[in-house]
């Protein structure tokens, strides 16, 4: 389930808030074991989600980070020649 959370500090465009609440909710998913709260949890679960995608926003927008930007592209193509290999 987390190999869905990807780095999002350090790319050029900027992450979106899209995908950090995207890898927040993967996150809040592997911490409480499902992927669906029950009606009982799911304020909870929500609020959770909110709080981490915060965090994390603050986290990936403060970082001070001297290499240069990475592109997504080419992120892809290694991520994708890394799984070629593993799963070949």
């Amino acid at each position: 389930m987390c190999r869905n959370i990807r780095t999002l500090a350090n790319f050029e465009p900027p992450a979106t808030d899209d995908e950090i609440r995207a890898a927040a909710l993967q996150f809040v998913r592997k911490l409480s074991g499902t992927t669906r709260p029950s009606r009982a949890n799911e304020a909870a679960f929500d609020r959770a989600v909110e709080e981490v995608a915060a965090a994390a926003e603050r986290l990936v927008r403060s970082l001070e980070i001297h290499a240069p930007p990475r592109d997504r592209e080419t992120e892809l193509q290694k991520a994708r020649e890394r799984n070629r290999r593993r799963f070949a």
